[in-house]
């Protein structure tokens, strides 16, 4: 990866400008980035399906509501409990506590087979960074978890106890560009015996002597590249992204915002090719994809000064918009 997405990465953990939730107020529980962007992108029918596959505060989907007229339908999934409590009193929302990445599965469990739009901002909410029990943030002391859903087994303490030194190696390099990520993963395993990881100052602790620049910046990106691994983030992104063509009607639209570079090129590939195989050059062959998706936007959407101003995290966010087309 090319070294200017490294601001990127690090501005994606919400760790610098964030706002402090209140939690009697969903306003501030995730502020949405690209609000007026994304509304555009989905091209809204008023009596039209739309998902909206990581509800947290419900900020995009309220501006979703905002457009819908009395037939239209809003279905919001999220894998974590705590988006629960922002659902509006609305009969027009359908809450699915599930991830995305099961889709087609639940949509269909509720006689829903095709959408008009679907919605997918893949930042980890403020709210999140800001519990400390969730183990997200490296501003506090707390368990090694990073699980968005608190019903899987695997945490962040899981993997840096028992992944090997290989593997602890190719996730902080391909995760989070971590600049000496072999020597971090030969510090953990060789300390891991005999001090324990299982709190996050712990961890800090433990590594402390070979911290390269600054602290802060360290420890977000490695932060990042384990929340990814315990949530599978990029496997959920594209197992989301293969169901598109099947789940949107022709018309329909995908508006998905990334805030890293690995998922932003998920996205972008998938978009372009339909696929995630790569193209085989052989004139003896004959490539068989159908690309079933247009790009409407030619190049990512970013946030403008004014939105960068009042919602830092929003630097990062890179909205990318395909449309179904018609097959002939």
């Amino acid at each position: 990866m090319k070294k200017k997405n490294r601001k990127e990465q690090q501005t994606s953990t919400g760790e610098t400008g964030t706002p402090v939730p209140d939690e009697t107020s969903t306003a501030v529980y995730h502020v949405p980035v690209l609000p007026s962007e994304t509304i555009d992108g989905l091209a809204i029918k008023p009596d039209g399906v739309y998902v909206d596959c990581t509800f947290g505060g419900g900020g995009h989907s309220k501006l979703i509501l905002a457009q819908l007229g009395p037939a239209g339908r809003l279905i919001a999934f999220d894998q974590d409990e705590d988006a629960r409590r922002n659902l509006p009193d609305d009969e027009r929302v359908l809450f699915i506590p599930q991830n995305f990445r099961h889709l087609q599965r639940f949509l269909r469990l509720q006689n829903v087979v095709v959408v008009d739009g679907i919605l997918a901002d893949l930042g980890v909410s403020s709210h999140q960074f800001d519990e400390a029990a969730r183990g997200f943030s490296t501003r506090f002391n707390a368990a090694m978890d990073m699980r968005m859903d608190q019903r899987q087994p695997l945490t962040a303490f899981e993997v840096i106890n028992t992944y090997t030194e290989a593997r602890l190696h190719k996730l902080f390099e391909l995760y989070g560009e971590v600049t000496n990520s072999k020597t971090l993963a030969k510090t953990i395993v060789n300390v891991r015996n005999h001090v324990s990881l299982q709190t996050i100052d712990g961890f800090k602790q433990a590594v402390r002597e070979i911290v390269k620049g600054n602290p802060h910046k360290y420890f977000a990106q490695v932060f990042q590249a384990l929340r990814i691994e315990v949530n599978d983030e990029l496997g959920v992104l594209k197992e989301m992204l293969q169901q598109l063509p099947k789940l949107l009607k022709p018309g329909g639209r995908a508006a998905i915002i990334t805030f890293h570079s690995l998922e932003d090129r998920l996205v972008k590939d998938f978009f372009r090719r339909g696929t995630f195989d790569e193209p085989v050059e052989n004139a003896f062959t004959h490539d068989a994809t159908t690309n079933e998706l247009v790009t409407i936007t030619k190049k990512p959407v970013t946030a403008s000064e004014e939105e960068i101003k009042t919602n830092p995290r929003s630097r990062s966010a890179k909205l990318r918009v395909a449309e179904k087309i018609m097959m002939v």
